[in-house]
Formats: C-alpha cells, sequence, structure tokens
C-alpha cells in the first residue's frame, strides 16, 4: 500500500460535528448499489453533516465481505473528496484484519478509523486495553474508540483513559446511551487531553451532551435528517438553546419512529427511502412492525 497520502486540512482536521452513519443501498441481487450509494452521499454533505461515517451498525457491516466493506469506505473517500472527513468504521473479527483495514483506509484518505471493543467475546479491561494498544501501535491512520456495549465488550473510563494516552488515539464514539457515563468521560479524559474528540452515538444525548462539551455525534438519524441533526449542533453551539431544544424533541420523535418499525435498521431503511433514495431490501430479512405495514 502507498501511505503517502497528502496531508490535506481534512486529513489533519478535528474530529467534530455530525458525522453520519447511513445505510447501503442494494440492488434487486443484494449487491452494493454504487450508482445509488454515491447519489445518497452527495445528498448528506449537500444537506450540511460535517463528516462521513460508513461501515456503522447502521450500515449493517457484519452482513458484508471485508472487501465488500473496503469498497463502501472507498466510495465514501471518492465522493467526500476532501469536503468532508471520512471516520471509516475498521471493526473487524481480529486484530490482524482490522489493523489490515486501518492501512487500507489511511490508503484511500479517511480521516480516521472507528474500532468497535472486542465482540462475540467478552474480555476482561486489561484485554480490551490490549486489543486497541496494539493496533493503535500498528496503525497508519488515527484510532477512534467505539463504545457499544449492547454488542461489543464495554469499555470502562480507567480504560479509556490509559488508551488516551496513546497519541495515534484520538477519540471515542460512545453508543452506551449512558449520560453519566458520557459526564466521566469529559470530566476525566477530555478535562486531562483537550483535542481527545468524544462523539455521541445516540440520539436522546446529543444536545444534553453538547451543552456539557462533547464534540459533536454520530447518528442514524442524520442519514434520514442530516440538516435537523446539524441545525441542532449549530443552534446548540451558538447558545440558542430554546430554538435547539425544539428540533432536538422533532429529532427525538422522528427516531422512535424509525427505531421502533421493526428490526434496526430497517426504519431508517424506511426514512431514506422516503427521502427520495432506492435502499433497497437488507441483506438480512427483517419484519416491519405491524402498525408501519
Amino acid at each position: 500500500l502507498n501511505n503517502t497520502i497528502p496531508e490535506t486540512d481534512v486529513v489533519k482536521s478535528p474530529i467534530r460535528g455530525i458525522f453520519v452513519p447511513f445505510v447501503i443501498p442494494l440492488d434487486n441481487a443484494g449487491q452494493i448499489n454504487e450508482g445509488e450509494l454515491r447519489r445518497y452521499l452527495e445528498w448528506l454533505i449537500a444537506h450540511g453533516v460535517h463528516g462521513l461515517y460508513p461501515n456503522g451498525s447502521t450500515g449493517e457491516f457484519t452482513r458484508f465481505t471485508p472487501e465488500e466493506r473496503q469498497r463502501v469506505v472507498k466510495i465514501s473517500c471518492e465522493v467526500a473528496n476532501g469536503r468532508v472527513p471520512v471516520l471509516a468504521g475498521a471493526a473487524e473479527a481480529n486484530i490482524r484484519e482490522t489493523i489490515r483495514a486501518c492501512e487500507i483506509y489511511h490508503d484511500y484518505g479517511a480521516r480516521a478509523v472507528a474500532i468497535v471493543s472486542p465482540f462475540y467475546y467478552r474480555l476482561s479491561a486489561p484485554a480490551v486495553y490490549e486489543y486497541y494498544r496494539t493496533i493503535a501501535d500498528a496503525s497508519p491512520i488515527d484510532v477512534t474508540l467505539y463504545n457499544i456495549p449492547m454488542f461489543a465488550t464495554p469499555l470502562d473510563l480507567p480504560t479509556i483513559q490509559r488508551l488516551a494516552e496513546h497519541e495515534r488515539i484520538v477519540g471515542i464514539k460512545d453508543s452506551s446511551g449512558d449520560f453519566a457515563f458520557a459526564l466521566g468521560l469529559l470530566d476525566t479524559v477530555k478535562r486531562t487531553r483537550p483535542d481527545f474528540s468524544v462523539l455521541a452515538g445516540w440520539e436522546p444525548t446529543l444536545m444534553p451532551l453538547l451543552l456539557m462539551g462533547i464534540d459533536g455525534g454520530t447518528h442514524a438519524t442524520a442519514g434520514v435528517a442530516p440538516d435537523l441533526t446539524r441545525q441542532i449542533y449549530d443552534l446548540t453551539m451558538a447558545g440558542e438553546i430554546d430554538a435547539a431544544r425544539n428540533l432536538h424533541f422533532q429529532l427525538l420523535r422522528l427516531f422512535d419512529a424509525m427505531l421502533f418499525a421493526g428490526d434496526f435498521p430497517i426504519g431508517f431503511r424506511i426514512g431514506v427511502e422516503l427521502r427520495g433514495f432506492n435502499p433497497g431490501p437488507s441483506r438480512q430479512p427483517c419484519v416491519v412492525a405491524p402498525e408501519v405495514k
């Protein structure tokens, strides 16, 4: 691989704002619909997202092959073309393949990678630390931690504090939905390392945590209403609290409607379709809730 990508402003930019995890359009044969994916990503950028987040849970990354995940990141970097940063999901099932993904995504020009804590096996905190440290030591691209306890080994604050001492580890996406835990991140890790990015991954916590000092969010709803999430971010950061709060409640109603529409992330695929795109069916046969059929 050629690991000599240019040091552009986007490559070195802070990881801040609304990064959108997005669904992957599929054609009738169940293959990635690249034309529709590119059209969709252009629309997301035009509607104000600060960055793209391919291979997230919303994108059903476990249902694609490693080569397909690489293709999704490559397309994302090509469409972004330096206009917005790409935070690429690199959650492979083992250290070797994860490091390989880090190398490839660095070569594509991604800003950083997001790596979920070990899944399937529930590991001790020291084992989780060694997992991330080993990857960060070998990675040519900045690494962000991804805490999603519903699917993977939870990250605790002492482990995050230790990992934040590694210069290659530059942030965390917290999808726990635990407001107190996120405040602990701000009071410990971010207080001692201000450049460490903290992103919320659960819609209900977005505005409250922006008020407390997080850097942004990665929200599935941004893939359906990118302008809404961007407005919440901008208004909150500008101190327009009443306006931001009103939009935040709109976000929560939309989030609940899509989250409970059926098996995740089918509600978000339906939402994308209602915005004028053709996402096609998920590779996993999903069931729509009876009341929304």
